[in-house]
C-alpha cells in the first residue's frame, strides 16, 4: 500500500487540475448529459405506460384511492434508508434513480411479464387456478426480483465510486423495492376499492380495501424491500472485494443474493396456500425474524463505518492532512451535525455545504484506506486517495474550525483555544469564515 501523500502547497490544488497527456473527447453517446437524458426519458415513458395500465385495471377513482393510500409508507421507508446511509451518504440522484426504476421500469416489466406468463400457463394447462398459483409462487418472484436487481446492477456498474460496500447495496436495493411496492400497492388497493364498489360495501373495517391496506401497508410495508435487500447484500459484498481478486466470487455473490431474494419472495407469496393460518405463521415465524436480523446487520455495519473513521483517520493527522480533533468529530454523527450547524451559523449555507462535503470525503477516505489495508483496494487506490485528500484540503478552512468546536462533544481531549469556538462574551463577532 502506498505511503501517505505529502501535504501540498495551496497552488498545487487548483480545481480541475489534471495530469498532462492526450485527452480523448467522448463520443456523443458517451456524454453524461446524453445518457442521463436517455435514462430519464426511458423512465418517464415507463411511468406513463405503467400509470395507464394501472388506471385501466382500477378505474380513475380506484387509481386515485390506491395512490393516496400507497404513498403513506414511502416517506418512512425512504427516511429509514437515508438514515442508514447517513455515515457515507450517496448522491440523491442515485436514490432518485433507484426509486424511479422500481416504481416505473421494474413495475412495468413485472406487470407485462407476469400477465403474459400466467396466460401462457393457463392456456397450456387449461387450469386457471393452477396458473395463478404458479404465477404467484414461481413466475412473479423471478420476474420481479430480476427487474428490481437491474437497478442495483446499473448503479454497481456505472456509479462504482458511490457503491463501495454492503450498506450501499442495502440502500439502493431497498429504495428500488420501495418504489416497486409503491406502484404495486396502487394496483392492489385500487382493485380492492373497485371490488367494494361493485359489492356495495361501504368504507369500514370489513371492506376489502381496509383488509388490503392492513396487510400491505400496516403489516408488511417492508416485504419487498426485505426481499431485494438480499440482492443488495450480495452486490455489496462483491463491491467490497478487491477487483483483481476473486472475479468468480464477485459474479456469484450477487447471483446468490438474487436467488435468496427470489426464494424468500416465493415463500412469502406461497404462504396463503399453507392453510388457514399459514400467512400469519410465515409472517411471525419467518418474515419478522429475518427483518430483525437484516435490520441488526445494517445498523451494525453503520456503526462499523464510524469505528473505521475513528481508527483510520489519525494516521492522516500525523501526516499533516487533518487537524487533531477531526477523527473524533467525524466518528460521531452528533458531532457532525453540530459542525454543520456551527458552520451554517457563522458562515452561511456555503460553509455548511463545505463542512458536509468534508465529512463525506473524509468517510470515503477512511473506508478506502481500510480496504487498502486489507488488500481490497483497486488499482486506482493512490489516485482516488489523492483526489479525496485534495478535495478535503480545499474545504479545510471551513470544516476544521467547525469540527474542532463539535469535537468537544465526542472527544475527551483538550481542544486548543484557537478552535474552541466563539469566546464567551464575544458571540457572533468571532467569525472564522469571515476571511
Amino acid at each position: 500500500m502506498a505511503a501517505y501523500p505529502t501535504v501540498p502547497h495551496e497552488q498545487d490544488h487548483a480545481p480541475g487540475a489534471r495530469p498532462g497527456g492526450a485527452v480523448r473527447h467522448p463520443r456523443w453517446w458517451e456524454r453524461k448529459g446524453v445518457r442521463a437524458t436517455a435514462l430519464a426519458t426511458l423512465l418517464a415513458l415507463s411511468g406513463a405506460v405503467i400509470a395507464a395500465l394501472v388506471r385501466e385495471q382500477t378505474g380513475t377513482e380506484g387509481f386515485l384511492v390506491g395512490l393516496g393510500l400507497a404513498v403513506l409508507p414511502v416517506p418512512l421507508l425512504i427516511s429509514a434508508f437515508r438514515w442508514l446511509d447517513r455515515v457515507q451518504p450517496g448522491p440523491w440522484r442515485n436514490m432518485l434513480f433507484a426509486f424511479a426504476w422500481g416504481a416505473c421500469a421494474a413495475a412495468l416489466i413485472a406487470i407485462v411479464a407476469n400477465s403474459f406468463a400466467t396466460r401462457w400457463i393457463e392456456t397450456a394447462t387449461a387450469d386457471p387456478r393452477g396458473a395463478d398459483t404458479i404465477g404467484a409462487t414461481v413466475i412473479a418472484p423471478i420476474v420481479e426480483e430480476s427487474a428490481k436487481a437491474a437497478a442495483v446492477l446499473l448503479v454497481f456498474l456505472f456509479r462504482r465510486r458511490d457503491f463501495t460496500g454492503v450498506v450501499d447495496g442495502v440502500v439502493i436495493a431497498g429504495v428500488t423495492a420501495t418504489g416497486f411496492a409503491f406502484t404495486e400497492n396502487i394496483l392492489y388497493l385500487g382493485n380492492a376499492f373497485g371490488t367494494d364498489q361493485l359489492s356495495g360495501t361501504g368504507p369500514g373495517f370489513t371492506s376489502v380495501t381496509a383488509a388490503t391496506f392492513f396487510v400491505r401497508i400496516v403489516m408488511s410495508p417492508f416485504a419487498h424491500p426485505l426481499f431485494t435487500v438480499l440482492t443488495g447484500i450480495g452486490f455489496g459484498i462483491a463491491a467490497a472485494m478487491a477487483p483483481e481478486r476473486g472475479r468468480a466470487r464477485r459474479v456469484l455473490l450477487p447471483l446468490a443474493g438474487l436467488l435468496c431474494a427470489m426464494g424468500m419472495h416465493a415463500f412469502w407469496n406461497g404462504s396463503s396456500s399453507f392453510g388457514e393460518y399459514g400467512f400469519f405463521a410465515v409472517y411471525a415465524a419467518f418474515m419478522v425474524p429475518v427483518f430483525g436480523l437484516v435490520t441488526w446487520l445494517a445498523v451494525y455495519l453503520r456503526h462499523r463505518e464510524l469505528r473505521t473513521v475513528r481508527e483510520v483517520l489519525p494516521a492522516y493527522v500525523a501526516a499533516g492532512w487533518l487537524a487533531l480533533p477531526d477523527p473524533f468529530a467525524l466518528s460521531s454523527l452528533k458531532a457532525r451535525r453540530l459542525a454543520r450547524e456551527y458552520a451554517a451559523h457563522y458562515g452561511g449555507k456555503e460553509a455548511a455545504t463545505a463542512v458536509d462535503e468534508y465529512e463525506r470525503y473524509a468517510t470515503s477516505l477512511a473506508l478506502l484506506r481500510r480496504r487498502g489495508e486489507k488488500g481490497r483496494a483497486g488499482a486506482d487506490f493512490v489516485v482516488r486517495e489523492r483526489e479525496l485528500l485534495q478535495a478535503m484540503w480545499q474545504r479545510r478552512g471551513c470544516a476544521q474550525p467547525a469540527l474542532a468546536y463539535a469535537s468537544r462533544t465526542a472527544a475527551p481531549v483538550w481542544v486548543p483555544p484557537l478552535y474552541a469556538g466563539p469566546p464567551m462574551g464575544h458571540g457572533p463577532a468571532y467569525n472564522p469564515y469571515r476571511y
